[in-house]
């Protein structure tokens, strides 16, 4: 498989400043190709790194920073949540296209229900759902979809870790309550 440059940030809970020391630690953990910045009083590190794909290149990252034992990585800095507005604006369509599609005018239809809301007129979706009904409906290519998948994916098992770290035993008692004790090998049948 050819390499390609990915360029993404992974959101770090560690040193509020950066220091030399900081910087010598990511440099020895092969983390040479990252941006290191902090805004918020969080650690962001962005990364341009050249991997196979951009799920081995997130994944090589995390490991890596892991390795420079600078604080824990919570998530890739990529909001799944969007509004209609960022819908159009990623697939080139127009706000109003979107909204036909969401009400059902134009399309197979079936587009998916809102994950949330901020406020009654402004509703939120779920960018993985969204990107999968584009795919099945030909208005993105199966790599755009596969992007999106990865990344919900990398986040879910990056918070799930975090709240594991922060209440192991609310985090088993649930999992196990809702069965989800399952080995890695039972997902692929």
């Amino acid at each position: 498989m050819a390499e390609s440059k990915f360029d993404f940030t992974l959101l770090v809970d560690g040193p509020d400043d950066i220091t030399e020391e900081l910087e010598d630690k990511l440099f020895e953990a092969r983390c040479d190709d990252a941006t290191i910045s902090v805004s918020s009083g969080r650690l962001s590190l962005t990364f341009a790194r050249v991997a196979g794909s951009l799920k081995e290149a997130i994944v090589s990252a995390i490991k890596d920073v892991r390795q420079a034992n600078i604080g824990v990585v919570n998530r890739v800095d990529d909001c799944s949540l969007i509004t209609q507005s960022e819908i159009a604006r990623r697939i080139g369509r127009s706000r109003q296209m979107v909204h036909q599609y969401i009400n059902g005018q134009r399309g197979p239809g079936g587009f998916p229900r809102p994950a949330c809301s901020i406020v009654k007129t402004m509703p939120l979706w779920y960018w993985c759902e969204v990107a999968y009904w584009l795919e099945k409906n030909s208005l993105i290519d199966e790599q755009e979809l596969r992007r999106a998948q990865e990344l919900a994916v990398i986040n879910s098992i990056l918070d799930l870790e975090m709240q594991r770290a922060i209440d192991p035993g609310l985090t088993a008692s649930l999992m196990d309550e809702l069965c989800l004790c399952v080995s890695v090998g039972e997902y692929a049948q």
